[in-house]
């Protein structure tokens, strides 16, 4: 009795210890190593841009899609326009397209993405820039030019005075034809200090006169760049394109800048059939006053921001759609990078022209209408175009 008492003792010691010797094995042990705490990873979430651009319904666009498309067509083929055309009312899409060729050598079409120069159009792009230097209080236009360029030769000139094309500067282009020297052509940088050792005259005293002048523009950009302290077209790409999702916009500087794909160039037609591309000049490097390459949807997207008071305050907006005066009080038919039509369409507008490329943009204030053309083969009936664009949106629109 005595011995199997004790034995069953025995055993639970034997299997208490055997308990403790397996809780002790699967323990970890301490190590002189430090903790990590893992964080779980959040998941990452992909926030898609809102679509910028309504479109009217297929029911009340359809004759204009009809006769739109055959305008094109036609004129491609009479006329060897290569290009694309943008129609919005009442801030949403009328009518896109576009046709014709975008390389004669490769024979490929143009695409919605292909993006055009737009010459003169630019200039609303540096005028904005400038606007929005003044709402930050960077900037006034009073100010003048030699404020930021002290050896600037034409003195009194204000930043409003190259706005609206009333400074009397003397053309750039010939002074970079007949004084720059180097081999590649000039910056804008390297313009302005030409400008000081030109010794070229103006052509009257600032606030005289009215004269449309690409030079101003260059200088209105070449002072961004010095309140900014990055390029223009770093400016424009980080205050203008990417807020408006401009994603196929840019500026293009020639021999500077790479060239993009969808990029095209202007051409123009050879003893009626062949195209040739036109060649980049001495004048191609400089931006401000050209050189801002987008698309027609991009282009729109531009002009809806603007004018819905996503980019500018309306008060910024409506100096850049008021006629400027002369200093004796003489209107004329400029603001900042718009001319103004108050009395045949009631229009803000411009039209560009420059190696090959042809452009429009013109928005009928009565009409709530918007037409951009673009082209890139050395059409010459922009204007005449445009009337028709509009001619047969406001004939058929809902019909």
């Amino acid at each position: 009795m005595y011995l199997k008492k004790h034995k069953k003792i025995f055993y639970s010691i034997l299997f208490l210890s055997f308990c403790v010797f397996l809780f002790i094995l699967n323990t970890p042990q301490p190590k002189n190593t430090v903790a990590v705490i893992k964080t779980p990873v959040k998941e990452v979430v992909t926030i898609t841009p809102p679509d910028l651009l309504a479109r009217h319904s297929e029911k009340e666009t359809k004759r204009i899609h009809f006769k739109l498309d055959s305008l094109l067509k036609r004129i491609h083929k009479r006329h060897d326009f290569n290009g694309a055309i943008l129609v919005a009312k009442s801030d949403k899409i009328v009518y896109q397209n576009q046709v014709g060729t975008a390389d004669f050598k490769k024979k490929t079409a143009l695409k919605k993405e292909s993006t055009f120069q737009l010459a003169s159009v630019s200039k609303q792009f540096t005028a904005a820039a400038i606007m929005l230097l003044k709402e930050r209080n960077q900037i006034k236009l009073t100010d003048t030019v030699n404020t930021y360029f002290p050896d600037f030769p034409y003195a009194a000139v204000t930043i409003k005075n190259l706005l609206n094309h009333t400074a009397g500067l003397p053309k750039y282009f010939w002074i970079a034809e007949h004084k720059w020297q180097e081999k590649k052509a000039p910056t804008n940088s390297e313009m302005i200090k030409l400008l000081a050792t030109s010794n070229v005259q103006r052509f009257f005293k600032p606030g005289r006169n009215f004269d449309y002048s690409n030079t101003g523009y260059f200088v209105l950009a070449s002072i961004v760049e010095k309140i900014s302290g990055t390029s223009f077209s770093s400016f424009l790409e980080t205050n203008i394109f990417e807020p408006l999702q401009m994603k196929n916009s840019y500026v293009y500087s020639f021999e500077y800048d790479t060239i993009k794909e969808d990029q095209l160039v202007g051409y123009r037609l050879h003893r009626g059939w062949r195209h040739l591309k036109i060649r980049s000049t001495v004048n191609d490097a400089i931006v401000g006053d050209k050189n801002v390459y987008t698309t027609v949807e991009d282009l729109y997207k531009w002009t809806l921001g603007l004018n819905t008071g996503k980019l500018l305050t309306k008060e910024s907006l409506a100096l850049m759609y008021s006629k400027g005066k002369t200093s004796y009080g003489r209107e004329i038919p400029y603001g900042f990078g718009f001319r103004i039509d108050t009395k045949r369409q009631n229009s803000i507008y411009h039209y560009g022209k420059w190696n090959g490329f042809s452009t429009g943009l013109t928005k009928y204030l009565d009409d709530d209408l918007v037409i951009i053309v673009l082209e890139h083969t050395s059409y010459n009936a922009i204007k005449s175009l445009n009337r028709k664009i509009k001619h047969i949106v406001t004939e058929n629109f809902g019909v």
